[in-house]
This record gives C-alpha cells, structure tokens and sequence, in this order.
C-alpha cells in the first residue's frame, strides 16, 4: 500500500534557509529525507531527519557519487499514483511518492570563475544526482513540486501551510524554473570544459551550436515603440560593473531605449583613466570630455553640443559626487549612470524624482568585452567584443609633418571616441574634450562637414580621427577647411597616397593606426 504523499527529499550545497524549511515541513507532519551535510544540519537543529541510505537501504559509494541514484528515490519522484501501471509497480516494489524535492547543486560557475582552480576539482563540482532528482521531480511536477532557489523557500511552505499542498500552478512554475536551471547549469560546465580542453594557446572558437542563457530581470513598459514588447534578460556570468547588473537608485521605470543609450554611454566612458564624463544621445556621444573633476567633465562634455545634450544620458567613471550630480541635473536628462553616487550627490539627485541613476559598482575592464550578439531575420550574428586600442604614440607617420606632443594627446582622446561613434564616424577634438561629431553618415565626407557644423566652438587647431579609412582625398580638404591640424585614420585605402598627399598640401599630419573600428 502507497503511504502519504507528505515526503520531502532535502539535499543541498547551499544551507541558506534551509532549517527554516524544514523545520516549518517537519511541523506540518512531513517525513524528510537527507544527504550528507544537509541532513548533519537539520540534525544539529533538531530536526527528525532520515538518511537517504536508510530509506533506500543502500550506502553511499564512490566517495558520494552515488547516494541518491536508485529506483526507490526516482520512482517516488517519478511515479503517479492515478495511473494503474505506475500504481501497480509502486505497491509490487516497495515504491513511496515523494511530493517535494528540494535541490540546489554543487557550485560548479563559481569554481570554474577561479582561474587557478585544478582540472580534477571542476570535475568533481559536475553534479549528478542532483540534476538527476531535479528533473525527474520537473518532469513529474503534476505529482511533484521541486525547489531550486531558496528564495522560494518561504512562499513554498507559505502556501503548503494554508492549502496542505502546492497548487498545479506552484508545481509548473516552479518545474519551468527547475529545468532552466538545469539548463544553465549543464551549458556552463560545456562551455567551461570547451575552454579547458582547448589546446593550449589555441584561439577560442565560436561553438558549432550556440545555447545562450539569460534569466529575465525585468519587463519593460514597451521596447523601441508602444507598439513593440520588450525585456531585459541578463547573462548570469555577467561580470559585475556593467549595465545590465547595475542597480536603479531612482526614478521613473527604465525603457528599452534608456538601456540602449546607457550601454553606449558606459561603454565609452570606461575606455579613460582619467576622471571623464559621456554624453549620449540615440546611441551616439554628442559631448565627452576628461578633467579633474566629474562637474568639470561634463559641463566640458555639455559644450560640445548642448542642444542634443538635452535629454540625454549621462556616464560618469568615477563616483558622482554633489558638484557633479549639480552640474548634471542644471541640464534635462534622462538617465545618469556611474560606478558609485555619494550620498550628497543623492540628496541632490532627489529634487529631479524622474531622472533615472544607475550605480553599477567598479566598471568592468573594457578589455574584457566578451562577445557582442546583434540578431538578424531568422538568425543570430555573433563576434568578438571591439577590445582593439591603438598606441597612438607607436601609430605610423605617413606625412612630411609629424604630430606634436599635444596633437598625439588630442588623437589618442579623440579615437577613443571615434570606436564609439556610429560608423561612418568622425571626431574634431582637443585633448580633453570633443569638439565636433559626425555619426551614421553614408558617405564620410557629409561626417566630416556635419561634425564641423555641429561643432559650438572654433574648430580651428582640433584634430581629427576617423573610424575608417578615407576613401577620397575631400575628406581631408574639407577638415583642413575646418583648421584641423593633425588626422589619425586607419589607412588601407586604395588611394591613401592621394590622401596622404593632401593632407600634405594642407599642412596636416597625419598617421595610420591599422585599426578599424566600424560601429554599425
């Protein structure tokens, strides 16, 4: 005869609540069954507790490979009672039904983010008879409810207290949250192995077949448009100090345009050591500017074009303080985000109680980009994240005039900009600060004549850097028009000798780096 379906299996590496589960279980009359250390812990805090090896009559073996894997456990977690056959075999076997497992898994990501961590230590960190049990249990969550975030822990035995069991909803929600896990779970160690297995000093290849995890964090108003649905899904290896982990301190809900134009800012304001300031607009800076100060920064970054400024996002590398937050919040923003807000940068930040801050903690390093996915009609692009940056002090000289020590300063600022521009790309600027941009042109000319009309102050003795090559000698006429004086461009043109040409005849220097920087 079948006995009560009130039987909780409880094996887990991480503790963090797990007594006051059980102890709310045991008071309703659950029978629980353990392993190793979990079952040590609801002992020591008194809690009735049965070993896996005693239910199933068998021990552990393998230095605890083997404890859960055996029929009497994957027939209580896989059997249904209603159906004869299941029902049959159950009585003729001895099989009880297990209603709950409850199962989080040996901490393979976080041994495996360990550079240093031996081969045979990621081996012994691949569960397996945890994802075993956990999918069973999802696989029969019409019988079963299976737990593997012990953030659920209250509401689970919440509702078990006031109906006696989980409800059918309860029970898929929480089968599909288990099978994602899983799901994670097994595409880290592949991709970890993929890695280590790798012969050594061999580039990493793109995989034959791409599995992405992300988990949804939040569900946005709308995407593009109202009339577009949107969500942000965050990559759970994400490391720490980037846009999508950073944490909202105020304001109205974030869109998915916001997003968009935060990552751009972030992303650009990461590239300098100095104190720097990133002003974006629909994914392009319009002001970006390094001083001592972050207030100084970006009223500097603002001068570049303060009429596109308006309501645009504002990065920051380094923590605002109330100056800075002061000088941000005389201009009408949307977004301002930095590694870190002083508390008198919040006091002030408070009056403006719909512009949204973001602090995202120390940034990540720009050298480590990862991958950048763009998704295309029935497809999905993937490659490498843009970590090229070029020594502007070893690029090559190709005019009669070299730069001065001023103007390779004002380059090196001014091709960091230009990676983050959309291509075709130009930037007038000066050593600490962008005077002039001209983003998403279709021919490179119009970039340079729109970035020396936008420019709000004279463009006499800027410089000037291109994302990609000229592919005609009137784009250097027109910058030399413009009084630029020094020009860092890629090179690889058909005709760079007639560029270059030009640019001697209008007195320019100008040097090739032997790096693209296409932002599309």
């Amino acid at each position: 005869m079948i006995t009560t379906e009130k039987r909780a299996l409880l094996s887990v590496w991480d503790k963090d609540g797990i007594v006051d589960l059980a102890r709310r279980l045991a008071g309703l009359s659950w029978t629980l069954l353990s392993t190793g250390g979990t079952a040590d812990a609801l002992r020591k805090a008194g809690i009735p507790v049965t070993d896996v090896s005693a239910y199933t009559g068998h021990p552990e073996i393998l230095g605890g490979r083997v404890k859960t894997l055996h029929p009497r456990i994957h027939g209580g977690l896989l059997g249904n009672p209603s159906m004869g056959d299941h029902r049959t075999d159950m009585e003729r076997t001895g099989i009880d039904p297990i209603g709950l497992v409850v199962v989080n898994l040996y901490p393979f990501q976080e041994v495996a983010a360990r550079a240093d961590a031996p081969l045979d230590e990621l081996i012994e960190m691949i569960d397996i008879g945890g994802p075993a049990m956990i999918r069973s249990a999802a696989k029969n969550h019409a019988c079963v409810g299976v737990v593997v975030d012990p953030g659920d822990y209250a509401a689970v035995a919440g509702e078990i207290a006031a109906a006696g069991a989980l409800g059918a909803d309860t029970r898929r929600r929480l089968a599909q949250k288990a099978f994602a896990h899983t799901a994670a779970y097994d595409a880290a160690i592949r991709d970890t192995l993929a890695t280590r297995f790798a012969p050594a000093g061999a580039p990493e290849t793109f995989p034959e077949e791409l599995q992405l995890i992300y988990r949804r964090t939040l569900s946005l108003r709308y995407g593009e448009n109202p009339h577009q649905r949107g969500a942000l899904y965050v990559d759970p290896a994400a490391p720490a100090g980037t846009v999508a982990r950073a944490r909202a301190l105020q304001g109205k809900e974030l869109s998915y345009n916001n997003l968009l134009d935060l990552d751009a800012a972030w992303r650009l304001v990461r590239e300098f050591d100095d104190p720097a300031a990133v002003i974006v607009k629909h994914n392009n800076p319009c002001g970006v500017a390094v001083a001592r100060t972050p207030a100084e920064a970006f009223n500097l970054a603002r001068r570049t074009d303060p009429v596109s400024a308006f309501g645009g996002i504002a990065a920051f590398n380094r923590e605002l303080d109330g100056e800075g937050a002061a000088a941000a919040t005389a201009l009408f923003l949307e977004c301002i985000i930095a590694p870190s807000v002083s508390p008198a940068a919040r006091a002030v930040l408070a009056a403006k109680t719909g512009l949204r801050v973001l602090e995202t903690g120390p940034p990540a390093s720009p050298t480590a980009a990862g991958r950048d996915l763009r998704s295309i009609s029935g497809g999905l692009l993937v490659q490498d994240g843009d970590r090229a940056m070029a020594d502007m002090a070893r690029a090559r000289v190709v005019t009669r005039r070299a730069p001065t020590a001023e103007e390779l300063r004002a380059l090196a600022f001014a091709w960091r900009v230009a990676k983050h521009v959309k291509s075709n790309a130009i930037v007038l600027a000066r050593a600490d600060h962008t005077v002039g941009i001209g983003a998403g042109q279709m021919s490179r000319v119009d970039s340079v004549r729109l970035a020396t009309v936008k420019a709000q102050e004279p463009t006499a003795g800027t410089v000037l850097a291109s994302d990609a090559f000229f592919p005609f000698r009137d784009g250097l006429d027109e910058a030399a028009r413009a009084g630029v004086t020094a020009v860092a461009q890629p090179g690889g043109s058909v005709r760079d000798e007639e560029v270059t040409a030009a640019a001697d005849e209008n007195g320019l220097a100008m040097v090739f780096t032997g790096t693209r920087h296409f932002r599309h």
